[in-house]
Parts: structure tokens; sequence; C-alpha cells
């Protein structure tokens, strides 16, 4: 009789450590993107990166000045000054060359809403926030892919 129940509770002993492996696995496994739109985006960034390692393409936008509005009661005139550059792939590098007058068109748009107080308030990475926002909603207005993935600051000047 003894042997039988050392053979049960090895046998118990032996399920117990099976399932708690398994749910070990189960608890540590990568879970499935919440919703459809998170696959999407998920999708969408895995495609404007690189393949094969081959490295980003860089297009620069020298030279965008504009004239900050006025804060209420001040009489000075301010200016801001940037360099924008635009990660892109090489495949699409061209494309994103040929949109530059409109990028500039649309960087002078959203520049030249700031204040003075506004504009030296702001990093440099809310300027690129903005400034991606305001492309991104331009080519989805347009129903347009984005040549670009990114907009960055390459030098800024608030005067």
């Amino acid at each position: 009789m003894s042997k039988k129940k050392t053979i049960i509770i090895i046998a118990a002993a032996v399920l117990v450590s099976a399932g708690a492996a398994g749910g070990a696995v189960w608890w540590f496994m990568p879970k499935p993107a919440a919703s459809a739109d998170a696959k999407d985006k998920t999708a969408k960034k895995e495609a404007d990166k690189p393949k094969e390692g081959k490295p980003s393409k860089y297009v620069t936008l020298d030279k965008v000045i504009v004239m900050l509005r006025r804060d209420p009661g001040a009489a000075d005139t301010h200016y801001l000054s940037t360099d924008l550059v635009l990660a892109t792939s090489p495949k699409t590098e061209k494309e994103t060359k040929e949109n530059l007058p409109l990028l500039r068109s649309l960087a002078v748009r959203t520049l030249s809403g700031y204040t003075m107080s506004q504009a030296s308030a702001m990093s440099v990475e809310k300027f690129a926030e903005e400034l991606n926002k305001s492309f991104d909603a331009n080519y989805e207005h347009e129903h347009q892919e984005k040549p670009f993935t990114e907009v960055m600051i390459g030098k800024l000047i608030i005067e």
C-alpha cells in the first residue's frame, strides 16, 4: 500500500509541476495587440524602419524663417528661424525632396501662429512634435502617403 501511495504522490507532484510550468509559459508569452488600430500602427512603424540594414536618408529643409505674432502690448518684432531634417527611406527620398516647397509652406503656417512668449517656452522636441502633427494632418487630409517618417529640428533660433 505504501508503494501505491508513493506513486500517487509522485504523479500528483509531476502534474502540479507541469501545470505550474505551463502557466508560467502562458503568463510570460507576448500578448497580442489590444486592437486592430494598435496592430496597424505597429505594422506601419515596422514598414517605416529601414530594411536589411539600409540606413535612413535625411533630407534638409533649410532656413524656414517666420515672424512671430506679437504678444499683447508688445511693440517689438520677433522672428523664428529653423532648419528641418526629414528622415526618409532611400526609395522615398526623391518624393520627399519634391515635397519640400509644400513642407516649407506647412512649417511657416504652423510656426507663425506662435507668439514670442509661447515660442520661447517651448522645447525643441515640442516644436518637432507640433510640426509632425501638422504634416501628418495635411497628408491625411490630402489622402496621400507621407514620404518621410519624421521631422526633426536641425537648428532653432528665436530672436
